[in-house]
């Protein structure tokens, strides 16, 4: 196998492992809809199930067919996301292990979808009245990936995209 696919294949899934696991703990450990104040005023864990997407977004109906278009979304996703990486040179290290974390974080909250119908979210980070909506293990490398994309694509832009 080539270094480049072992990268992917490594850090995609540690970080399925390290969702799976942290998601498990938060459902053996905390009933839903129940929070558990880790920082007052600023951070908790809070068992939630979200039907939806990102930020809550389409969570109001949790049909079947609702729950088997973002399984399809997601699987068009990283097959997307495995399109680019099999496009993107060595010389792009960073690039690739951003891409390897997208992809990780997608097979997690996939996963959630299959056992589910929903993806387990349980980091809730607030200052006040100020909440940022609660989020995962998968949701952070999908964020910190799409950061890296972002950032070769405006700084360092690879001549093959």
């Amino acid at each position: 196998m080539k270094r480049k696919y072992q990268i992917l294949l490594i850090i995609s899934s540690i970080v399925v492992m390290m969702d799976q696991l942290t998601k498990a703990l938060v459902v053996a450990k905390i009933p839903l809809y129940n929070t558990i104040v880790v920082i007052p005023g600023f951070f908790n864990l809070t068992h939630l199930r979200n039907p939806g997407v990102a930020f809550g977004l389409f969570s109001g109906g949790n049909s079947n067919l609702q729950q088997m278009l973002l399984m399809g979304a997601a699987i068009c996703a990283v097959c997307v996301i495995f399109y680019f990486y099999s496009k993107t040179g060595q010389e792009f290290p960073l690039m690739l292990i951003g891409f390897s974390l997208i992809v990780g974080g997608a097979v997690g909250n996939l996963i959630d979808r299959f056992r589910f119908s929903g993806v387990v979210d349980f980091v809730e980070v607030y200052v006040g009245k100020y909440t940022w909506p609660a989020f995962n293990v998968a949701d952070s490398a999908i964020c910190i990936g799409v950061s890296i994309f972002f950032y070769y694509m405006v700084f360092k832009r690879p001549d093959n995209f």
